[in-house]
């Protein structure tokens, strides 16, 4: 509890702080104040788990280890979906999508390994109209431009993850995309209030 608001808390039942001690009650002079309770709005440190996957996982899970250059690309995920305006289902949709597609590395040209044109978090193809490649190589903007693909889905709020994800992908591989909502979920709660 900070010192501001234990002092408050203190004052209203009618005792003094005075350098870490609990001084006793306070004389009170003049007319006496109506104490009524104060709400206080306090910050939940993590997202709630029934948020962050409302159907549960499904089937195995993947995990793997990032590396700096990962866990920029996450928080880089989350900034853009909080100023798109969206809840944190929506960045774990996207971090589960970006750790399916390129295992959240900003991928460039991959010479004969690329698939087709694809780039960056989300492997998004100039081609198919996602932006020019130096805009889909910028974390920012390939995830703005998922997110308003996704915001396109009707009801993909209350969707598995899955069918969110691959109905803005439209992946060959529809279903893998459910083997990150774990890793993305955890990820979400661990760097969404930071």
């Amino acid at each position: 509890m900070n010192t501001i608001m234990r002092k408050s808390i203190l004052s209203v039942a009618g005792l003094a702080f005075a350098g870490g001690v609990f001084a006793g009650p306070i004389a009170h002079v003049g007319n006496p104040v109506d104490a009524k309770p104060v709400a206080v709005a306090v910050q939940a440190d993590k997202p709630d788990v029934s948020k962050l996957i409302p159907h549960g996982t499904q089937g195995d899970q993947s995990r793997i280890t990032l590396n700096d250059e990962q866990t920029a690309n996450v928080k880089a995920i989350i900034a853009a979906t909080k100023k798109a305006g969206l809840p944190e289902r929506a960045a774990v949709i996207s971090i589960a999508t970006s750790l399916q597609e390129s295992k959240l590395e900003n991928l460039g040209h991959l010479g004969d390994m690329n698939d087709h044109d694809s780039l960056g978090l989300f492997q998004q193809r100039p081609s198919s109209g996602w932006g020019t490649p130096e805009q889909i190589t910028d974390p920012a903007y390939s995830t703005t431009a998922f997110l308003k693909g996704l915001k396109q889905v009707d009801g993909w709020q209350d969707m598995p993850l899955t069918d969110a994800a691959q109905t803005v992908q439209v992946s060959a591989y529809p279903d893998a995309y459910a083997q990150w909502e774990q890793q993305a979920a955890d990820l979400v709660a661990q760097h969404w209030n930071s």
